[in-house]
């Protein structure tokens, strides 16, 4: 007699496992796919850190979602006794009229959130590991901070199998798709059975939901660790997580920890690629210019590399998420196209895939999110 599961993942990365968790303690049986081994550096979860902010650049409709999650990573962090998130603060620096800027303002003015507008000035004595040009100026929000991407992604998956989840590793799904009422995946060795499916395959989604014709691309992206030559400038009690958004391009960074010193990363280019094709090292070419523009707007920061990691973005045109039911088979749910902004929402977005495969819906506000906001050919 084949088992059949109430709710089968497909892929557990960081989405993945947020929404096994949010299955599991549901008290559904939840079975969860991922093809690579646990904790793996070939997606988009790995790597030891990921920024969290409140008053968001993007659109202020993503604030609601990312004050959820502040509550449910407490949560989880409470359940599982990891340290999941460090409260820095968080500094965006930029012209006047920069996205960053203008936007992460509406947010906080549309939802009464504290901040603080600062000249060049202002700024470079409050935050001395800072060299902002004349002309910019800076936002302070007191709620951004840091996540501790591994610890996070290690509790997800510790708290599924806590509640009841089964989840496998080294299992690669060959595709899936509606039965009766319910849905069933294939893998290279096994038939499954479920009453729903919820998706969340991070880069390997434009194959796995090819069918959608979702306007996905993935590219790769570059981070390096310094070890700074001004250490004492860049605690985090004087160097709160910053975004630069600056003519060489938009950046971000992370105050001096242990074991990753200064975390320094673009966030608006890199080669376009798959998970398969997708350049893993990293050239002496790409870590002089990375350092360069350290070095000219973070000077404190600026020392000795210790290491660089490749990430993938897997990037939707308005570079915001799409989460929403199948068109054609309801009982199948996904999420894809974090666009590089997505692993502080996590929780969150666990929550609404968890509701959207057992309800039908949810009174999560992610109704900006829906697939249909493009043309595509379903």
């Amino acid at each position: 007699m084949e088992r059949r599961w109430d709710v089968i993942v497909v892929g557990l990365g960081i989405m993945g496992s947020a929404a096994a968790a949010a299955l599991a303690r549901r008290g559904v049986r939840v079975l969860g796919l991922e093809q690579h081994a646990p904790f793996h550096a070939l997606g988009s979860s790995h790597g030891k850190t990921r920024i969290i902010r409140e008053a968001y650049f993007e659109s202020p409709e993503y604030v609601p979602l990312v004050q959820r999650a502040y509550v449910l990573w407490q949560e989880l962090a409470e359940r599982t006794g990891r340290q999941l998130l460090q409260i820095t603060g968080g500094v965006s620096i930029g012209r006047p009229d920069s996205p960053f800027i203008t936007g992460a303002r509406e947010s906080a003015l549309r939802h009464g959130l504290p901040h603080e507008l600062l000249d060049a000035e202002q700024a470079r004595q409050r935050f001395p590991a800072l060299a902002v040009p004349e002309e910019f100026v800076a936002l302070v929000e007191g709620r951004a901070g840091i996540l501790f991407a591994e610890e996070c992604w290690r509790a997800f998956c510790e708290d599924a199998t806590r509640h009841g989840a089964e989840l496998r590793f080294g299992v690669a799904v060959r595709s899936f798709g509606a039965e009766g009422d319910g849905v069933f995946v294939e893998t290279d060795g096994e038939r499954l059975l479920a009453e729903r499916v919820v998706i969340t395959a991070g880069p390997w989604a434009p194959v796995v939901l090819s069918e959608l014709g979702l306007p996905l691309t993935v590219r790769r992206v570059l981070v390096v660790h310094v070890l700074p030559h001004q250490p004492e400038l860049c605690t985090p009690d004087r160097l709160p997580i910053f975004l630069l958004d600056v003519p060489e391009g938009e950046y971000y960074g992370f105050p001096l920890l242990p074991d990753q010193g200064v975390k320094f990363g673009r966030h608006d280019s890199g080669e376009p690629c798959t998970p398969e094709t997708a350049r893993r090292t990293v050239s002496d070419e790409e870590l002089r210019s990375m350092t360069t523009v350290l070095q000219r707007y973070v000077p404190g920061a600026t020392g000795s590399v210790l290491m660089s990691v490749t990430c993938l973005y897997t990037m939707t045109p308005d570079a915001h998420f799409i989460v929403d039911r199948h068109p054609r088979w309801p009982q199948v749910v996904f999420a894809c196209g974090f666009s590089g902004h997505g692993f502080k929402f996590a929780p969150t977005i666990g929550e609404a895939l968890a509701d959207l495969a057992l309800e039908g819906g949810t009174t999560l506000p992610i109704g900006f999110l829906r697939k249909d906001r493009f043309a595509t050919t379903q």
